[in-house]
């Protein structure tokens, strides 16, 4: 199994993935829909919402956040504030043939552009869906062409204008 994110390869097979995954109890699951809804949420506030002791929430905290249950804390921006007033999410399919060499190869070329908020490796009629911010549709046109139809291995896009949204989480990636 390969994570065409952060590249790693067989060596960390789904087996070895799964025997790492804690068991998450009530008192868990409470912690984590606190921080979920706010992670800005302090010890104090964790426990109270979760009616438990602040060294108790503490101690859980850590944990969940030392085994890797908690990814991150991340701050939600306005992409209009930094002058990018249009999204987009592309889907992208690629050309068959090397497919595991071209599915690596985009992954790695697109990820770091500035451009792209969020890469989506899916099954279905894409191969991936990439989501971008932009500053207008020119710009959009730009990114399309340059950056993923301009790629040999890719064999065609898709691309739907993002009119609103609503995110009720933050996922992490699956790793």
């Amino acid at each position: 199994m390969c994570d065409y994110f952060s590249m790693t390869t067989e060596g960390e097979g789904a087996a070895a993935q799964n025997a790492r995954r804690p068991t998450l109890d009530d008192i868990d699951r409470s912690i984590l829909e606190v921080v979920a809804n706010d992670g800005r949420a302090t010890v104090a506030d964790i426990a109270s919402r979760a009616g438990i002791a602040a060294s108790t929430a503490h101690a859980r905290l850590r944990r969940l956040i030392s085994e890797g249950t908690i990814t991150g804390f991340h701050a939600a921006i306005d992409q209009r504030d930094l002058g990018l007033q249009l999204q987009a999410l592309v889907g992208v399919t690629l050309r068959p043939g090397a497919r595991q060499e071209n599915i690596v190869a985009f992954a790695n070329a697109i990820r770091g552009l500035p451009d792209v908020i969020q890469i989506f490796f899916v099954g279905g009629a894409d191969d991936f869906i990439v989501h971008v911010a932009v500053p207008d549709s020119s710009a959009l046109r730009t990114f399309v062409v340059q950056h993923l139809s301009g790629q040999p291995s890719v064999a065609s896009t898709r691309t739907s204008i993002v009119f609103d949204y609503h995110r009720n989480r933050v996922a992490s990636s699956f790793q």
